[in-house]
């Protein structure tokens, strides 16, 4: 096989992100060597958990031909509802995660109906959802949170297992990203739901005459992508505590994780460990743009072009695979 031949195979068998991800953790190293030791990998895997479990929820949604961008607005309005409802009492940790969970499915459930059975567009749908929630936050809470987050629900985000040979402290939050991510995978790729998501965002009515129950398949797309922006508001309260704009850009920065691993906007077509690459690469480029100095500005800049880049790429590649 010639040097050409090679070139043109690797975007067939590798998912092009890794090599992003590759050449992006190499500049990153350059600039702090400490990065590369396994205790500066963990604080950073750490960082990126709530974008990675938000990542896989927001791929059920767009691999089935929708967008959900209510997620970093449900996820700011969860951290509120539990610093306010849990008035950081540790007795209250589990009924106020009930609750979470609960305002999560109902979220979901009121996107996935309204975008289903009233036909109005997902991007509309969700935005208007968006709306909604930002304004309930403000009026509930005049712009300042009040409240507290129990020590023990945030122990997900910000405390781990001490005493791991080599690493010191196993953080929690890197195990729970790792078993939703082998949750995601089953569910998307070992289970006959899997398949019905990808033959809904392959062609509704090839999937409807195919006997796939399309409506319902969407729904509980949004669903899943809700209570995905339920466990990263959990894992942020642990990592950031109480904040007003907690959520804010999350549901862009998903978008783009999961366009960015190859994933189309027209549905059909994306993979979960594409997806996890996409969410990790997004977190080691802002930790670039970080130590270069550059501002939060430049780095919505730079997620909003590198939304437009992969969305142009996937779509070249799949004109090049007809």
């Amino acid at each position: 096989m010639t040097t050409l031949a090679v070139v043109r195979a690797v975007p067939r068998r590798f998912a092009p992100i890794w090599l992003v991800l590759a050449a992006t953790v190499a500049l990153v190293i350059w600039r702090d060597p400490a990065f590369a030791e396994p205790p500066g990998v963990l604080a950073f895997l750490k960082r990126g958990t709530p974008l990675v479990v938000l990542a896989l929820g927001q791929l059920f949604v767009i691999v089935a031909g929708e967008l959900d961008l209510s997620v970093g607005a449900l996820i700011t309005t969860c951290v509120v509802i539990a610093a306010r409802v849990g008035a950081g009492d540790p007795h209250r940790t589990w009924p106020v995660v009930a609750l979470l969970v609960a305002f999560g499915v109902l979220v979901g459930l009121v996107n996935g109906l309204v975008t289903t059975i009233l036909r109005v567009p997902s991007f509309i749908t969700t935005l208007g959802t968006t709306l909604v929630l930002d304004g309930a936050v403000f009026l509930w809470t005049g712009g300042s949170p009040t409240g507290a987050l129990a020590d023990n629900l945030r122990l997900a985000g910000r405390s781990g297992i001490d005493g791991v040979p080599v690493v010191g402290r196993l953080p929690y939050a890197v195990l729970i990203a790792a078993g939703a991510t082998l949750a995601g995978y089953l569910l998307l790729n070992r289970t006959g739901f899997g398949h019905r998501v990808f033959a809904t965002g392959g062609g509704t009515r090839t999937a409807w005459l195919s006997g796939v129950h399309v409506r319902r398949v969407r729904v509980t797309t949004f669903v899943l992508s809700a209570l995905s922006a339920v466990g990263a508001a959990i894992l942020l309260a642990g990592l950031t505590g109480l904040s007003a704009d907690a959520g804010d850009g999350y549901e862009f920065q998903a978008i783009a994780a999961v366009v960015f691993g190859g994933a189309a906007l027209g549905g059909g077509r994306g993979r979960v460990s594409a997806a996890i690459g996409g969410a990790v690469t997004l977190q080691v480029l802002f930790t670039l743009l970080n130590l270069l100095g550059f501002a939060k500005p430049l780095r919505d800049t730079v997620e909003g072009l590198t939304i437009v880049a992969a969305a142009a790429f996937t779509a070249y590649r799949l004109r090049r695979s007809r």
